[in-house]
């Protein structure tokens, strides 16, 4: 989160904290490399369709080495899984957030407007995948 508010401006960062990671709807994975967490990222359950990727985050010393991709990918594989047929994201718009943003293009997301409680801002940018 400390990452986050670095980044974003405050009433800007829509990232999960514990206490909503803990929400039934919210399923949480972490990727690891012996001790070392590496990656983590979850899926929000928002209806028998619709799902949105929340808080993805790669340790910094592991960007750049496809675990972001590799998380991205086990996220929406569970949610095909689970019968969802699209998957939602909101991101950052600033430069900080571009290789995300990137990352999200190359497996097949495309930008869209605000969607569930979301609404427009100047600091977030609104993708979807369908599955």
């Amino acid at each position: 989160m400390a990452g986050m508010h670095a980044l974003s401006p405050a009433g800007s960062v829509f990232a999960l904290d514990v206490a909503g990671l803990l929400d039934p709807s919210v399923t949480f994975w972490s990727g690891w490399r012996d001790d070392t967490l590496v990656a983590i990222g979850a899926l929000r359950t928002l209806d028998a369709e619709n799902a949105e990727i929340k808080s993805m985050r790669v340790a910094s010393e592991f960007l750049g080495t496809g675990a972001g991709r590799a998380t991205l990918r086990h996220i929406l594989s569970e949610a095909a899984l689970r019968g969802v047929r699209f998957a939602w994201l909101e991101t950052g718009s600033s430069e900080a957030f571009l290789p995300a943003r990137q990352l999200y293009l190359s497996e097949g997301f495309t930008f869209c407007g605000a969607f569930g409680d979301y609404v427009e801002n100047p600091f977030s940018v609104f993708m979807r995948h369908e599955i």
